[in-house]
């Protein structure tokens, strides 16, 4: 389903990136990504979390690729009832090229397939950038919605 979903973006062939869905022996080359592209970090950015999204769910964590070198990625987190977005990155050197909007439009599809109604996304308040670039791709901030965390002891 993600391949397909992918080969309908003419610009990324233009400029040799390919979307794919991440491996479990891309766990540690994520995680580096995130380091420097992502803002933040989370409790579960670790090789175990990682593992883990890939194990329950293959398809959720897509990466562009610039042969070998990850560009950027997205996780399209499925539960079967909601449809949640989180770690939409791109390596600052790549931005303004269209692959978030590419990883987006993949990650819809795959919503979309599985049956979604809507997605949602996690964005950092303070991340203005980001902000900008959910509005764009057609995402509202919703104000009336507050996140509210509770980590589990280790």
């Amino acid at each position: 389903m993600l391949a397909t979903a992918m080969t309908a973006w003419w610009y990324l062939a233009m400029i040799d990136i390919r979307l794919r869905a991440a491996e479990p022996a891309d766990a540690a080359s994520v995680l580096a990504f995130w380091r420097e592209s992502a803002e933040g970090t989370s409790i579960s950015d670790d090789l175990g979390g990682v593992t883990r999204l890939l194990e329950r769910d293959p398809e959720a964590l897509i990466l562009a690729v610039d042969g070998d070198r990850i560009v950027g990625s997205v996780i399209a987190g499925w539960d079967g009832w909601r449809a949640s977005l989180y770690r939409l990155a791109v390596l600052p050197s790549y931005r303004r090229r269209g692959l978030s909007k590419a990883l987006l439009k993949a990650a819809e599809e795959r919503f979309a397939a599985l049956g979604g109604r809507r997605c949602d996304a996690m964005v950092l308040e303070a991340n203005e950038r980001a902000q900008h670039a959910w509005a764009s791709a057609g995402y509202e901030r919703q104000e009336q919605w507050r996140r509210w965390v509770k980590p589990f002891p280790a």
